[in-house]
């Protein structure tokens, strides 16, 4: 959410011209936390608003994205690139050619987290008018989705600018928190027509960031109020609006977590910030993982039933959470590395280790969870004691009583 809000509010001043407010720390911040609040709003005035705005902020992505992506090809295929332009390659796909097991670590680590967001579907399940189907389908259709756009747009990236670490080329590090931006700039041209294209692009840098706030408030706030509902975090998070029918506590206490986080992290340094954005993928590949293995246990008895049932609620969840564990040890070791990230940290305990900054930001939030979570069963003893969701235990339903 601090990367989300100082993406939006950055880009919300680019969108009107206003670069030096866009490069003023203060300025974009208070611009963050203006974004944060706006859209933690319309999370908590109803799922039907933040369809309709989700529905607008993903219309301007994917029309924006399709044609920067097919212009860049266009010119690359027809010679008329950037002098650092590259042909695709179907290379480019091989997963043989990784080189290193720390970089496909790396890899399936990014991978989740882009994909982080478009399984929203799957969190407001009980919202949605066919609860059976429509969730599980959203989920399919949005992982294709996303699957397809980010192909195209990194093909198209790669292919116009190169990877050389000079100009416009992806190796750049002056380019690194903004390739769009400048691939925009390249593609469109100075013309009028380009010049509305690139701002167009802006657009939709700010539509994204604003999309996946809300793509980030609500999974959140559905998940503490299911845990909240079993006892797993205290009770008012599982309070309801009487009319918006919205989680209340969950849905503030989100943005309000947000906002002390966002302003604390660019108090501290933007190099903190970038490293938090860093290390989210382990907090990603844990919970997902721990979902997988979640899945086998809970279908336990169920999974010799039929082929299907030993595939889709065995074999499949257990893979993935192998996959994500074995990327989550991976890139731990990496991260623990204090060359790794532009932070890095020495422990003023004994032994005195020293870390990177990604490594003690992922790492040390779940020791933080564990942390709470045994103070929490401390305070509350019967915490765990007859809580295990067993397949018998009737749903708790949302209704407008509460």
């Amino acid at each position: 959410m601090a990367n989300l809000a100082e993406i939006a509010g950055q880009y919300g001043f680019l969108l009107f011209g206003l670069d030096s407010l866009a490069s003023n720390t203060f300025a974009t911040t208070a611009a963050g936390v203006l974004w944060i609040v706006l859209m933690t709003w319309i999370c908590y005035i109803g799922i039907e608003l933040s369809a309709h705005v989700q529905y607008a902020l993903l219309a301007i992505e994917a029309i924006m994205l399709v044609a920067v992506s097919v212009v860049a090809l266009v010119r690359v295929w027809t010679g008329h690139g950037a002098p650092s332009s590259i042909q695709p390659s179907l290379s480019w796909f091989n997963p043989f050619q990784v080189p290193s097991a720390s970089a496909l670590a790396d890899g399936v680590l990014l991978a989740v987290f882009i994909y982080w967001g478009w399984d929203t579907c799957v969190s407001v399940n009980e919202e949605t008018k066919d609860r059976a189907h429509t969730p599980g389908r959203a989920a399919v259709v949005s992982t294709l989705l996303l699957l397809a756009i980010y192909s195209m747009v990194t093909v198209a990236a790669q292919a116009f600018s190169g990877i050389g670490d000079t100009g416009i080329g992806l190796g750049n590090p002056d380019n690194a928190g903004d390739v769009l931006s400048v691939l925009g700039h390249a593609v469109f041209g100075a013309s009028i027509i380009g010049a509305g294209l690139t701002k167009l692009l802006i657009l939709m840098v700010l539509s994204s960031a604003a999309a996946s706030t809300l793509t980030t408030i609500l999974p959140t706030a559905r998940t503490t109020l299911s845990m909240a509902v079993f006892q797993a975090i205290p009770a008012n998070f599982k309070r309801i609006h009487p009319r918006h029918l919205t989680p209340t506590w969950s849905t503030i206490g989100m943005g309000l977590a947000s906002i002390v986080f966002y302003v604390i992290l660019v108090r501290l340094s933007p190099n903190v910030l970038g490293d938090t954005v860093a290390s989210i993928g382990l907090l990603i590949a844990f919970y997902y993982g721990m979902t997988g293995f979640a899945c086998v246990w809970f279908f336990r008895h169920e999974l010799f039933r039929s082929g299907k049932d030993l595939l889709v609620k065995g074999i499949l969840p257990l893979v993935g959470a192998l996959v994500l564990l074995t990327a989550f040890v991976r890139a731990a070791i990496d991260y623990a590395n204090p060359d790794y990230g532009t932070t890095s940290f020495t422990l003023p305990f004994p032994p005195h280790w020293h870390l990177g900054g990604v490594f003690l930001t992922g790492i040390g939030s779940l020791v933080v969870g564990l942390v709470l979570m045994l103070i929490y069963n401390a305070i509350a003893p019967d915490f765990f004691a007859g809580r295990v969701l067993r397949r018998d235990t009737p749903t708790p339903e949302v209704t407008k009583e509460g």
